[in-house]
């Protein structure tokens, strides 16, 4: 029906004409969810999961210079996928800046198949829920 409106120019110029085009023109975008029911049809648990990075964005002042943006960045990706992976967001990057900050010298980088978040290797640490205290 809409391609008969569009080609019959039953409608003037305006948004409804506008919004018909759009959906002629995505209707394989908009029809993916019919297709695969993986796809969600909203939007709603990437918004959740940007939440809490835009809540800080106050934080974003502090940021003068592209090399502080670009660690924010890194940062802001190690911590969502830590949490991605069900890890202590913290616990895991405290990991992870530790052995960096041991291996800031080498050429070999095979000692990052280790610290990656879904590495057997990873102390458990990482993967608790809690705060450990320093007893």
């Amino acid at each position: 029906m809409a391609k008969e409106i569009q080609t019959k120019n039953q409608l003037s110029r305006g948004k409804t004409l506008d919004g018909i085009n759009f959906c002629i023109n995505q209707e394989a975008s908009l029809k993916a969810f019919l297709e695969d029911g993986d796809i969600p049809m909203d939007n709603n648990a990437t918004e959740s999961a940007l939440r809490s990075f835009c809540l800080h964005k106050h934080a974003w002042k502090l940021i003068d210079s592209l090399d502080g943006a670009n660690a924010s960045a890194i940062i802001y990706s190690i911590t969502e996928t830590a949490k991605a992976n069900d890890l202590n967001p913290f616990r895991y990057l405290e990991h992870v800046l530790t052995v960096l900050k041991d291996h800031q010298d080498d050429r070999e980088y095979g000692f990052i198949d280790d610290i990656l978040p879904w590495s057997e290797k990873l102390p458990a640490i990482c993967r608790s829920k809690t705060k450990a205290t320093n007893i």
